[in-house]
C-alpha cells in the first residue's frame, strides 16, 4: 500500500492545491457530519421518488426523458451509463481524471445529490490508492455534464472497462483487486449523480489556470533577468508611468518587476526605447494578471459549487430514519458555461505569454539585437550551433498554441434530439487550455536556458541581486552548452525549477 502523504476533508472548499494532491495517494476524510448531511439528502431523494417522477431515477436520459425507465435499480444504474461509452481517443492524464473524482466526490459529499453514503466511502477509499480510470479525452459537449468522460471514470470504478494502477493500464477489474478495492455498486440515481456534473472541466481548467499562473510570474522574473543581463534602463518600469496607464494588473507586475530589479545599473549602452518585448512587458504581463484575476474567480467559484441534476433541498433535517420533507429541483447545474469562457480567455492569455517568451529568446539569440553577444550564444559559431535548435522548437511550440486558441464556447451545436439545443464546449476548452499551458512552461524553460547561455557567452554578471540569484540557480541545476548536446532535458529543467522558483 502506497504512503499516504497528505489528506483532504469534505467538509470546505477544495482548491487547487488538494487537486494537484489527488495525483498521488492521499487521505480523504469523510466525517460524521458529511455522511449525515448525505444520508438526509439520501432519505429525501427516496421520499420524493415515492410522490413522483424524478430525472433518471424513474425516467429515460436526456431527449428520452418521457419515457420510464427501467424498475430495476441496479438495471437503471446500467441504464444510466451503457449507452455513454461512445468515448474515443488518448485516456486523459491521470492528473486529471483522479482531481475530477475529487471534485465529483465532494460535490456529492454536500448532500444535494440523493446519493447513498456508500458511494461518497467508496469515492474516498479510492484515493489511499494510485487507481485512476483510463477515460477516453474526446466525447463531452459540456453540458449536462461530462457524461461521456465521467461515464467511463464510473465504469471503471465498477470494475468495467480498464483503469491505471502505479501507472500500469489494466483492466478495471483487475486493478481494483490489486488495489484492495470493492467494486461500486450502483442505483440509477447513484450513476446520474457520479456523471452528472462538470468536473473533468473543472478539474482541467484549474490545473491549468495553475501552471499559466506559475508560467506569468516565471516570465515577469525572466523578463527582469533579460533586462539586467543587456543592461537595459529600467526606466520603462516607473511607478509613475504604469499608475498613468490605469491598468491594476500592470501597476501590480511595474512593483513586482522593480523588486526583482532593485540595485540595477544600467550599462548605458542600450537605445533610447527598448523592443516592446521589454519596454512593453509590464503593459503585457499586466493584462494578462488582470485577466488571470478572471479565471482565478470562475475556479473559485467552480470548485465550491455544486454542478448535478436534479438537486434535492431537505427542510426540515429530522433524525437519522426520520421522513424528511423538502424539495428535487431540476436545472442546469451541470451547465458549464463559466468554464467555457474562462478557459477560452485563458488561452488566449497563453498564446501572448508565449508570443513574449519566443520574442524575448529570439532578441537574445539575434547579434544585431543582443548588445554584442555571438549568434545563436554560441562561442564558436558555425562549429558549435548553441541555442538554434530550441529556437526552432520555441517557434514550433508558438505556432501549436496559437492553432488551438480559437474560442471552444462559440462553437455550439444542437444535439440529443435538441433537449441541449445550446452547449458550452466547456470541456474541449479546459482540456486544450491544460496542453497549451505545458507547453508555455516549456517556452519559459527555453527562455530561461537562453539566459543561462548568454551570462556563458558573454553577457554581464547581473547587477540586481535577485537577478544574479535566480541566474546562479540557472547555472547550478544547467551546465552551459559547450559543445553542443540535446537540449530536450534541459529545457524542461529549467521550467522545472522555474514552475516552483521563489525570489529571495
Amino acid at each position: 500500500m502506497p504512503t499516504l502523504t497528505d489528506s483532504v476533508a469534505l467538509t470546505g472548499p477544495l482548491d487547487t492545491a488538494a487537486l494537484r494532491r489527488a495525483a498521488t495517494p492521499l487521505t480523504v476524510t469523510v466525517d460524521a457530519a458529511v455522511r449525515a448531511r448525505v444520508e438526509r439528502g439520501r432519505r429525501l431523494f427516496r421520499t420524493l421518488r415515492e410522490d413522483g417522477p424524478v430525472y433518471g431515477a424513474t425516467t429515460g436520459f436526456g431527449a428520452l426523458l418521457g419515457y420510464a425507465g427501467r424498475a430495476d435499480e441496479a438495471d437503471q444504474c446500467d441504464n444510466t451509463l451503457a449507452h455513454l461509452g461512445a468515448g474515443q481517443g488518448p485516456d486523459l492524464p491521470e492528473e486529471i481524471t483522479r482531481a475530477a473524482l475529487l471534485l465529483r466526490t465532494w460535490s456529492l459529499a454536500q448532500g444535494h445529490s440523493g446519493v447513498s453514503a456508500e458511494v461518497v466511502d467508496r469515492l474516498a477509499a479510492m484515493f489511499a490508492t494510485t487507481f485512476a480510470p483510463a477515460v477516453p479525452r474526446y466525447g463531452s459537449v459540456g453540458a449536462s455534464g461530462d457524461l461521456i468522460p465521467l461515464a467511463y471514470a464510473t465504469q471503471a470504478l465498477r470494475g468495467r472497462g480498464h483503469a491505471y494502477l502505479d501507472g500500469r493500464r489494466l483492466p478495471a477489474a483487475d486493478a481494483l483487486t490489486a488495489a484492495g478495492l470493492t467494486p461500486l455498486t450502483l442505483d440509477g440515481r447513484d450513476a446520474l449523480a457520479l456523471v452528472n456534473g462538470t468536473s473533468v472541466t473543472t478539474a482541467a481548467l484549474a490545473l491549468a489556470r495553475d501552471t499559466v499562473r506559475a508560467a506569468h510570474r516565471a516570465l515577469t522574473t525572466l523578463t527582469c533577468l533579460l533586462t539586467d543581463l543587456l543592461g537595459c534602463d529600467p526606466g520603462f518600469l516607473d511607478a509613475e508611468l504604469l499608475r498613468a496607464y490605469g491598468h491594476p494588473g500592470a501597476a501590480a507586475v511595474g512593483t513586482r518587476m522593480r523588486h526583482t530589479l532593485a540595485g540595477v545599473t544600467p550599462s548605458g549602452t542600450r537605445p533610447l526605447q527598448e523592443p516592446y518585448s521589454i519596454r512593453c512587458a509590464p503593459q503585457l504581463l499586466g493584462a494578462a494578471e488582470d485577466a488571470l484575476a478572471y479565471v482565478d474567480g470562475v475556479v473559485a467559484a467552480d470548485l465550491g459549487g455544486i454542478s448535478d441534476n436534479p438537486l434535492f433541498f431537505a427542510g426540515d433535517a429530522g433524525d437519522a430514519g426520520d421522513t424528511v420533507t423538502g424539495k428535487a429541483v431540476h436545472g442546469g447545474n451541470f451547465f458549464g458555461q463559466p468554464a467555457a469562457f474562462a478557459a477560452d480567455l485563458l488561452a488566449s492569455v497563453t498564446a501572448q505569454l508565449g508570443n513574449l517568451a519566443e520574442r524575448q529568446l529570439d532578441l537574445l539569440v539575434d547579434p544585431a539585437r543582443n548588445g554584442g553577444l555571438p549568434p545563436m550564444l554560441t562561442t564558436t559559431p558555425g562549429v558549435q550551433h548553441g541555442l538554434q535548435g530550441v529556437q526552432l522548437a520555441t517557434t514550433a511550440f508558438v505556432a501549436e498554441i496559437r492553432r488551438n486558441t480559437t474560442p471552444a464556447s462559440a462553437q455550439s451545436l444542437p444535439t440529443n434530439l435538441h433537449n441541449q439545443d445550446v452547449v458550452p464546449f466547456g470541456t474541449q476548452a479546459a482540456l486544450r487550455s491544460y496542453d497549451m499551458a505545458g507547453l508555455l512552461g516549456l517556452l519559459a524553460g527555453s527562455l530561461a536556458l537562453g539566459l543561462r547561455q548568454a551570462a556563458h557567452a558573454g553577457a554581464r554578471r547581473p547587477t540586481a541581486p535577485r537577478c544574479a540569484a535566480l541566474l546562479d540557480a540557472l547555472a547550478a541545476r544547467i551546465p552551459p552548452v559547450e559543445p553542443d548536446r540535446p537540449l530536450d532535458a534541459d529545457v524542461r529543467a529549467a521550467a522545472r525549477l522555474l514552475l516552483t522558483y521563489e525570489l529571495p
